[in-house]
């Protein structure tokens, strides 16, 4: 599969340190995945649903950090970020540092192997990091697995995974996360047509951990 939503992984280290230099020089955040949209959607489900404001979050591949910082500005207050690139972290945490949100703990981990410390998470978040794992050359059906089984060690006993993504419908979502997981609501996304056809380029889900 490609998309044209991700580089190949070697080079996503890469794309954060250009995205680093470039925000040291002008203060520009970078790419926001998805698009505002897909930021809002997910505040207003947490709103919605009237999920407690000092809730474990967790932001699985948080790239610049721009989430976690809406989510604060929100009011949720346990928030933490994670991604396997260093870059990416280093850029969070001075996003972090200029909005003055000193609260959000950002870390580098790699999800499919991740810390003992992390667990016990009410909300997990996932922007495209299920997505890029799907694109990985070697073995990505094996990594998919490896996934979804941290994602049953870092999230709660009923607590609930928020998914957006551009690779997978909303079947095959289901599908991939059948083991230990129901689904609650899927989100509504933009629609594209295309030769008379009206599907969606992107798809949003809420799961709760059962």
């Amino acid at each position: 599969i490609s998309s044209p939503f991700f580089p190949p992984n070697s080079s996503w280290d890469a794309a954060y340190e250009r995205e680093l230099q470039t925000f040291q020089d002008i203060g520009d955040t970078g790419e926001i995945w998805f698009g505002e949209e897909s930021m809002v959607r997910i505040i207003r489900w947490l709103e919605k649903h009237k999920v407690p404001l000092d809730s474990s979050v967790l932001d699985i591949g948080t790239g610049n950090g721009v989430l976690l910082v809406e989510l604060a500005k929100s009011g949720y207050m346990n928030l933490t970020g994670i991604d396997y690139s260093p870059s990416a972290i280093q850029l969070s945490e001075k996003v972090r540092d200029k909005e003055g949100m000193s609260n959000i703990k950002l870390k580098v981990e790699d999800f499919l192997a991740p810390s003992a410390e992390l667990s016990g998470f009410d909300i997990c978040i996932d922007k495209g990091t299920f997505d890029a794992i799907s694109l990985d050359p070697s073995d990505a059906a094996g990594k998919r697995q490896l996934y979804v089984a941290s994602l049953g060690r870092v999230l709660k006993a009923e607590g609930f995974f928020l998914i957006t993504s551009c690779n997978w419908t909303k079947e095959e979502l289901l599908n991939e996360f059948r083991e230990g997981f129901e689904i609650l609501e899927e989100l509504p996304t933009p629609k594209f047509c295309f030769g008379g056809r009206i599907g969606n380029s992107v798809t949003a889900l809420v799961f709760q951990r059962k």
